[in-house]
C-alpha cells in the first residue's frame, strides 16, 4: 500500500513524531490515521511532543574540543529533574549535540531564531536565481520556497540532519531520547568558537 506525504505530514503534525517513524506506522496500519496515532504512542515516540510543554529547568552544559583544539562548543542542554541530568543516556545526548554544532556549524536552535532579515535576502537571492535560470513567475515562488526550507535545515539546529544518523533531524533524536527518558528535553542555548574567526 503507498502512503502519501500529506497523511504522512498529518499524522506527524498530531504527534510530533519524526517522518520515518510516521510512514512505518502508516504502512503498519494500512493508512489508518487513528490506529497510526496508537501505534505509535505504543512505541513512546508520540507522547514525548506532549512532554515538550512541560518545564525543563534542569540539564547540564557539556563542552566540546575538537581534535587539535581549533574548534571548541559549550551547550546547555535542560531536562525536568535533576535525576535524568545524572544519566549516562542523558550525556551522551548532550555530548552528541555538542558534536553536532561543532560540525555542522548552525546559525540558531529553532527557525524563530533565525533574523527575518536574513531569511529576506535569502529569499530574494534565490528569486534572482530562479529569474536568471528563465523559470517561469508562476514556478518560481514555489522554488524559493523550498530552497528556504532546505535553507533551514542547514542553518537550524534542530532541522539539520543528525550527524550520527542522516535519516533523522537533531529535533527526531532529541524526541526519541525524550521519549526514552520520560522527560520533556531541550536544547536551550550554545556557543562555538573557531580558532582566528571574528
Amino acid at each position: 500500500m503507498s502512503i502519501s506525504a500529506a497523511d504522512v505530514k498529518k499524522l506527524r503534525d498530531q504527534t510530533g513524531a519524526g517522518m520515518m517513524d510516521c510512514k512505518n506506522a502508516l504502512k503498519e496500519t494500512d493508512g489508518d490515521i487513528e490506529k497510526a496515532i496508537d501505534a505509535l504512542r505504543k512505541k513512546g515516540i508520540a507522547s514525548a511532543q506532549k512532554r515538550s510543554g512541560r518545564a525543563a529547568n534542569e540539564g547540564l552544559i557539556m563542552s566540546y574540543i575538537h581534535p587539535g583544539s581549533r574548534l571548541g562548543v559549550m551547550v546547555e542542554v535542560n531536562c525536568e529533574t535533576d535525576f535524568v541530568a545524572k544519566t549516562d543516556d542523558f550525556s551522551a545526548l548532550a555530548k552528541d549535540i555538542a558534536m553536532q554544532i561543532a560540525a555542522s556549524n548552525p546559525v540558531a536552535i529553532k527557525r524563530e531564531e533565525v533574523p527575518t532579515e536574513e531569511i529576506d535576502k535569502e529569499m530574494d537571492i534565490f528569486r534572482s536565481q530562479a529569474k536568471n535560470a528563465g523559470k517561469p513567475e508562476a514556478v518560481i515562488e514555489k522554488i524559493v520556497l523550498g530552497k528556504i526550507e532546505k535553507y533551514y535545515q542547514e542553518i537550524v539546529l534542530l532541522e539539520q540532519p543528525f550527524v550520527k544518523d542522516t535519516n533523522k533531524s537533531v529535533k527526531e533524536y532529541l524526541l526519541e531520547v525524550s521519549s526514552k527518558l520520560g522527560e520533556a528535553l531541550n536544547v536551550k542555548r550554545f556557543v562555538r568558537f573557531q580558532l582566528g574567526e571574528e
